[in-house]
């Protein structure tokens, strides 16, 4: 993804910034928002920012 298209980008849900996972070989790239703790998908470089899409981080505190 490119760079400048990163800066701009911000979570749907707390309208935070969000990080680029680069994964090693044949995983899937993600955007990070550690606020939410949510992974959101990026598919043929195309971020899916809907929070159906989005998969709860491991790391998550448990409530």
């Amino acid at each position: 993804m490119e760079t400048r298209l990163l800066e701009l980008l911000v979570c749907p849900i707390c309208k935070g910034p969000l990080e680029h996972r680069r994964p090693p070989i044949d995983e899937h790239h993600e955007l990070v928002c550690h606020a939410d703790h949510l992974a959101f998908p990026v598919r043929d470089g195309i971020p899916i920012l809907l929070e159906s899409e989005a998969r709860p981080l491991s790391d998550a505190p448990a409530s």
